[in-house]
């Protein structure tokens, strides 16, 4: 009986470390999605000729 205790004291712990884990990134989504828009909009910006390729063959 003392081993299924301890197993089930673990499933507890193992349960409430994900969801520790997937809360924080729940309430963190929206600002690093908002890093990522920005980051891109600013790659996208700083280019001279956006989605074009230049190829010089030699």
């Amino acid at each position: 009986m003392k081993a299924a205790t301890g197993e089930l004291n673990l499933t507890v712990i193992t349960l409430i470390a994900i969801a520790a884990v997937i809360g924080f990134f729940w309430m963190m989504w929206p600002s690093i999605q908002n890093a990522i828009n920005t980051q891109w909009g600013n790659i996208s910006a700083n280019e001279p000729v956006s989605g074009t390729m230049v190829i010089i063959e030699r």
